[in-house]
């Protein structure tokens, strides 16, 4: 680009590159909430079991940190799921895609979440698919029909509300 006398060129604006996250859920039972929304997600559990009994071995964590889960080392007040498709760190079974990471907090849950998943389905498989979430200990809450669609309103079996569109 040739810049003429008076004319000035501003430096381009670099493009933000896209942000790693996870969603973050307090609960009270991690491996528990992890087994249910691994189940009803259809995602992988985490097994962060090599990395735990790496850290342990090097006495960089004391035990009282970890559980055994399904005859694995696990951290004790943390578990996770990430999508089947999605790239994981080997060396710590840590997922680096779609996750759910839970969480164990002393407090109750006191009010509606601020913030939930809507599960997709598919077209014509919500009530399959409410029923197959109660039988894995989801409960259904309300039913909606409003102009804009119909769902079913959840929770999960700490209280943790959803949507099954």
């Amino acid at each position: 680009m040739t810049l003429t006398p008076g004319s000035t060129q501003s430096a381009p604006v670099p493009t933000p590159t896209p942000v790693h996250w996870k969603l973050v859920v307090d609960c009270a039972d991690p491996h528990a909430q992890a087994g249910f929304w691994g189940a009803a997600l259809a995602y992988t559990v985490e097994d962060h079991s090599a990395l735990v009994e790496r850290l342990l071995d090097i006495g960089a964590v004391p035990d009282e940190l970890t559980v055994e889960v399904d005859g694995r080392r696990a951290w004790r007040d943390l578990a996770a799921v990430r999508h089947p498709g999605d790239p994981y760190e080997e060396e710590s079974g840590t997922g680096l895609g779609r996750r759910l990471l839970f969480q164990r907090v002393p407090e109750q849950k006191t009010g509606k979440n601020r913030l939930h998943l809507d599960l997709h389905p598919g077209p014509d498989l919500r009530t399959s698919e409410v029923e197959r979430l109660t039988e894995l200990g989801a409960r259904v809450l309300r039913e909606v029909q409003e102009m804009g669609g119909e769902w079913v309103v959840m929770a999960d079996p700490e209280g943790n509300e959803f949507c099954v569109h």
